[in-house]
């Protein structure tokens, strides 16, 4: 049987699939090949917008959001031409980390580098300190307070760096997303990702338009009246493809154009096995993300078949949250969607409702070494200490003719239906 390499933290994990499984893939889009002389020219001719030099001039300060470690933004290549355009302003990075936990020095080396590290001032967002955030009004359809950044906001020029890829329930990654969730007080976070929005059915995978969580969020980020966006794409291998700044919708539109185009792909019928991963680090750094890669393959496996992932989790559930409390607290998928009708918005709760509509209509199996086996029996999954043979069980149960489909990149490729096909 042919090798196939899975992403697996750090490194890969070999697997051996049969000769008719579908191997699927994002279009191997070529990297840029001057990204820097790329980076410029979106400075210099952003979509309807000034240039960014021409937007800099008689400010004091900007504020640049940035992706945290979950994200792999391609920091070092793309922060450098910014900063030269800056380079009369004092420059504050705002880590938009959303509800997640703050990155580690150790992560900030790694992501930013000394030399950017020393030439800016770093803040990092806390959903949870109120005394930080602004209250901008309220979101149109809920109520629910607008509530950003206060630092940020009174920056005179405010910037965006985001990665466009397709996003769960968001539609795609980025754009204001770098807003809201990501510089958000937790109140205005509930809200974005509240069970009313996130069971939508407009709110999944390259859905813009109609998905309630997208409105939201745009709602939600109008208000910082961000100058000028950054959003990159990147190939599977992390080298970008594009680079589309501008006015925030029009850059985020432009990148979720050829997002769509490059990593949306469409089959024919559903797997009986899809076996998946949640793209190596720094995205399968932890279970909570990994819902991610199980939501791609759920795309796509047949109502009772199975969903075979391999993950890392470095960082376990993470144990900051409440993912892990909400899992604990119920005895199953079954048991949690009873009981949602009656709950309210909470931390986390999103990818808790994601995780549960799966494994409510599939089997979830994890291999990782991040987690023991009864942790991963009590996430409601099924421990997998090895790989290979337990993909091989779930082909004897399939039965001859089983359909297979592999997700070696995880959710950086988002398989979908006929009858699934996304928006615009």
């Amino acid at each position: 049987m042919p090798e196939l390499r899975l992403a697996y933290g750090r490194g890969t994990l070999a697997l051996e699939v049969p000769a008719g499984a579908e191997i699927i893939e994002p279009r191997l889009l070529p990297t840029l090949p001057d990204p820097r002389e790329r980076i410029l020219e979106a400075l210099a001719g952003p979509l309807d917008s000034p240039p960014l030099a021409e937007l800099a001039r008689g400010r004091r300060t900007a504020g640049i959001s940035i992706c945290d470690v979950t994200r792999p933004y391609p920091l070092r290549t793309v922060l450098p031409p910014v900063l030269e355009q800056l380079a009369e302003l004092r420059v504050t990075l705002f880590v938009a980390t959303g509800s997640h936990r703050v990155c580690t020095p150790e992560e900030m080396e790694e992501m930013l580098g000394g030399e950017i590290l020393a030439a800016v001032e770093v803040v990092q967002h806390d959903a949870r300190r109120p005394d930080r955030h602004r209250r901008l009004g309220s979101l149109p359809d809920s109520g629910a307070p607008i509530e950003l950044e206060e630092e940020f906001l009174e920056q005179d020029l405010r910037l965006t760096l985001g990665m466009v890829e397709p996003h769960f329930f968001a539609g795609f990654s980025g754009g204001p997303k770098m807003v809201a969730p990501g510089l958000a007080s937790l109140e205005t976070i509930l809200d974005l990702h509240s069970p009313a929005r996130v069971v939508d059915p407009g709110a999944t995978w390259g859905v813009l338009v109609n998905n309630p969580v997208h409105y939201g969020i745009r709602q939600a980020a109008a208000p910082a009246a961000v100058h000028l966006s950054v959003e990159v794409t990147q190939n599977r291998y992390r080298e970008p493809t594009g680079v589309y700044a501008g006015l925030p919708e029009e850059a985020h539109a432009a990148g979720c154009a050829a997002a769509r185009e490059a990593v949306m792909h469409p089959v024919e019928v559903s797997f009986d096995v899809v076996v998946a991963t949640n793209g190596g680090y720094p995205l399968d750094q932890n279970l909570y993300q990994t819902v991610k890669g199980i939501s791609a393959a759920a795309q796509i496996v047949k109502p009772g078949g199975a969903i075979l992932v391999a993950a890392g989790c470095s960082d376990g559930f993470p144990d900051h949250g409440r993912y892990r409390e909400t899992l604990a607290a119920y005895a199953g998928p079954g048991e949690f969607l009873d009981a949602l009708p009656g709950l309210a918005p909470a931390s986390d709760l999103w990818q808790v409702i994601v995780q549960a509509k799966i494994g409510a209509r599939a089997r979830v199996l994890l291999h990782t070494a991040g987690l023991s086996d009864d942790e991963v029996r009590a996430a409601w999954l099924e421990p997998v200490p090895d790989l290979q043979a337990a993909f091989g069980s779930l082909l004897r149960e399939a039965g001859p003719g089983a359909r297979v489909a592999v997700l070696p990149g995880g959710p950086h490729v988002i398989p979908f239906l006929p009858d699934a096909r996304p928006g615009e």
